[in-house]
C-alpha cells in the first residue's frame, strides 16, 4: 500500500475504491434472473427445434427415394412417424407433394408452434422447409 505512506488517509481511500472491481448482490440477482429466463426458454425451444431437423431429414430422405405416387409418399412419412417419436407437430396430410421440372419429387412442410413461456406470453415460432 504505498499510495497511503505517501498521502492522506482520505485520497488513499479514494485511490483504493477506484481500483475496486466487482459485482454487487444487486447486480447479481439481476443476471441470475436474465440467464434462469434464457435457460428456462432455451429448455422450452430446443425441442421444437429438434423436432424440425427430424422432420426435414425424414422429408429428405423420402424425396430422395423418389416415391412413385402421393400416397406412397404419405404412407411412408406415417411409417418414419412411427419409429421417430419427436414429431408429433405435422401429419402426412399437412404435406405438399408435387414434383418438379425434372420429374424429381418435392414434399414441402410448415407448421407453426406456440410455447407458452408464463402467463399469457407465448412465443410463436413458424417451422418451414422443403425438400429441394
Amino acid at each position: 500500500m504505498t499510495c497511503c505512506r505517501r498521502s492522506s488517509s482520505r485520497s488513499c481511500a479514494a485511490s483504493l475504491r477506484d481500483r475496486q472491481r466487482g459485482l454487487t448482490l444487486i447486480g447479481l440477482l439481476f443476471w441470475g434472473a436474465v440467464i434462469a429466463m434464457l435457460a428456462v426458454v432455451a429448455m422450452k425451444v430446443f425441442p421444437t427445434v429438434l423436432e424440425y431437423y427430424t422432420v426435414k431429414s425424414v422429408v429428405n430422405r423420402i424425396a430422395s427415394g423418389n416415391p412413385p405416387t402421393v400416397p406412397a409418399a404419405r404412407a411412408e412419412f406415417d411409417r418414419a412417424t412411427i419409429t421417430e417419436y419427436s414429431i408429433q407437430s405435422i401429419k402426412s396430410g399437412d404435406l405438399v407433394i408435387s414434383k418438379d421440372g425434372n420429374d424429381k419429387v418435392v414434399i414441402e412442410f410448415g407448421w407453426d408452434k406456440e410455447i407458452d413461456l408464463f402467463g399469457p406470453v407465448y412465443l410463436v415460432i413458424k417451422y418451414r422447409g422443403s425438400s429441394r
